[in-house]
C-alpha cells in the first residue's frame, strides 16, 4: 500500500496505518489519526509521543465528560479511541533503559480501555490468570450473560502489542460471532513487562498451559472447542505452544513465523552455525560495532533492537539478536502440532516475508495457508487497514474447523 503519510519513514507510516486499522472496531477515527499525524515531525520519536499523547488526553477528557453526563455510549467509544492513542504515544519510548514517560501512557491506555470495557453489554471483564508465582492480566469477553459453554478463542499479541489492542485485532469480532474470547498478555508483553519485570520466554507452552487451565474453569468455555490465535511474533509463540499443548482444537498464526533466528543472522557473513557462535560469544567487538552502525542508519532496526532489549531483558544489541535464536519451530517442533492450523501470510510483509510458507511446509497436521494481498488492501504485516476482511476470513475458517468438533 502506498504511504499516504510519512512518505520517507516506513516505520512511522506502518504504525499510523496500524491505528487507522482499528477504526473498523472503534479504536480510532480517521480525522483524529490524520490530524495527529500532520502535527508529527517525521522520524522524531519525541514529536510522535507528544502529539499522540495530546490527542489521547483530549479524547479521554471528552469521554469522561460524556460519562459524567450519563452518555455511556459516547463515553465508551471515546475511551476506546483514547486507549489506542495512548498505546501509540508510548510505542517508540522503549529504549534501553526505557524512557520514564512510557509508564504513564501505558497505564492511561489500560485505564481508558477498562473504562470502556465496563460500558459494554455484557461487560468485558478484566481477569488475572494464575501463572507460576504471579498472575497474567487479561480480559474475558462473553457473547451473552447466559453462562452457556461456547466455542472459545484464546488470543495474544506479539513483540510490541497489548492485550487491550487485541480488542480491535479480533476479540470483538469473535463476540459478534458468538464466541467466548479470552485475551491476555504473557511474559515480555506490556502488562507483565511494565509491572512485573517478566520478559519473553521461548517455551510458550509453559505460558499457554496455565491459560487453558484457567479457561477450563469458566462456565462460558466449551472445553472441547478451545482455539488459540497469536498475532505478529505471536505467529511463532502460539505454534510453539500448540506443539506441546494438545488440548487445543485449532490454531491460527496471524501471520505465521517459523524461525526468528533467521532475522538475527541474515546480515552476518558465513553460515548459520558460525553466525550463531558469534552472536552467543563472550566477546565479538566487530559484530557489536556493525550492529551499532546499523542502528545509526536504520530507524526501524534501531527501534526493534532497543525495544527487543527491553522485552527480552538483555543489555546489548548482540544479546537481543542472540535471544531470537531460541524462538524457532525448527528441529521438528512444527511437526509436533496436531490440531488444524491456519497460517496467514501477507504478500508484502516487511518483517517476516517467506516465513509463513516455511511454517506451512513443515506442518504435518491439517493445515491451511491464507494469503492476503495488496490489491485487497491487506498486504502489510498482520493486515492493518483490512481488519473486517481479514477477520471475516479467519473466523470463517475457525467456524468451519470447529463445526466438526463436539459441543
Amino acid at each position: 500500500m502506498k504511504q499516504l503519510l510519512f512518505p520517507n519513514n516506513t516505520q512511522f507510516w506502518y504504525e499510523t496505518l496500524r491505528s487507522m486499522s482499528h477504526i473498523a472496531y472503534g479504536g480510532a477515527d480517521f480525522g483524529e489519526v490524520v490530524s495527529t499525524s500532520e502535527r508529527i515531525v517525521e522520524g522524531d520519536y519525541d514529536s510522535w509521543h507528544k502529539e499522540w499523547l495530546a490527542t489521547a488526553d483530549r479524547v479521554s477528557a471528552e469521554a469522561q465528560k460524556a460519562l459524567d453526563a450519563g452518555h455511556t455510549v459516547s463515553a465508551r467509544d471515546g475511551f476506546l479511541r483514547a486507549s489506542n492513542y495512548y498505546r501509540s504515544a508510548e510505542f517508540f519510548l522503549h529504549g534501553h533503559p526505557c524512557d520514564p514517560r512510557h509508564d504513564h501512557a501505558y497505564d492511561r491506555s489500560v485505564a481508558c480501555f477498562r473504562s470502556a470495557a465496563a460500558l459494554f453489554t455484557p461487560v468485558i471483564e478484566p481477569v488475572s490468570i494464575p501463572y507460576e508465582d504471579t498472575t497474567l492480566p487479561g480480559y474475558l469477553y462473553r457473547a451473552d450473560d447466559s453462562g452457556t459453554p461456547r466455542p472459545t478463542l484464546i488470543m495474544h499479541n506479539g513483540f510490541d502489542g497489548t492485550a487491550e489492542e487485541m480488542h480491535f485485532f479480533g476479540a470483538l469480532a469473535g463476540v459478534e460471532r458468538g464466541y467466548t474470547v479470552l485475551v491476555f498478555d504473557g511474559p515480555g508483553q506490556p502488562g507483565p513487562r511494565h509491572h512485573q519485570d517478566l520478559v519473553f520466554r521461548p517455551d510458550w507452552e509453559n505460558v499457554i498451559t496455565p491459560v487453558i487451565d484457567f479457561a477450563e474453569t469458566l462456565p462460558e468455555v466449551d472445553n472441547s472447542r478451545i482455539a488459540l490465535l497469536g498475532t505478529s511474533m505471536g505467529g511463532v509463540l502460539a505454534p510453539r505452544a500448540a506443539a506441546f499443548e494438545h488440548r487445543l482444537a485449532a490454531l491460527m498464526a496471524v501471520d505465521g513465523v517459523y524461525d526468528l533466528g533467521q532475522i538475527s543472522v541474515r546480515n552476518i557473513p558465513g553460515d548459520r552455525e558460525a553466525a550463531e557462535r558469534l552472536l552467543r560469544a563472550d566477546s565479538a567487538p566487530e559484530l557489536d560495532a556493525a550492529m551499532e552502525r546499523i542502528m545509526a542508519t536504520d530507524a526501524t532496526a534501531r527501534w526493534a533492537i532497543n525495544h527487543g532489549m527491553y522485552v527480552m531483558g538483555v543489555d546489548t544489541p548482540r544479546a537481543f539478536n542472540a535471544s531470537y535464536l531460541d524462538y524457532t519451530l525448527a528441529d521438528g517442533i512444527a511437526e509436533k502440532i496436531q490440531c488444524p492450523t491456519l497460517v496467514c501470510d501477507a504478500a508484502e510483509d516487511e518483517f517476516f516475508k517467506g516465513q509463513p510458507e516455511q511454517l506451512y511446509d513443515h506442518l504435518t497436521c491439517p493445515k491451511t495457508l491464507m494469503v492476503f494481498t495488496a490489491e485487497e488492501g491487506a498486504g502489510a504485516h498482520c493486515h492493518p487497514g483490512a481488519m473486517r476482511l481479514s477477520l471475516a476470513r479467519i473466523y470463517d475458517w475457525l467456524d468451519d474447523t470447529l463445526a466438526g468438533t463436539s459441543a
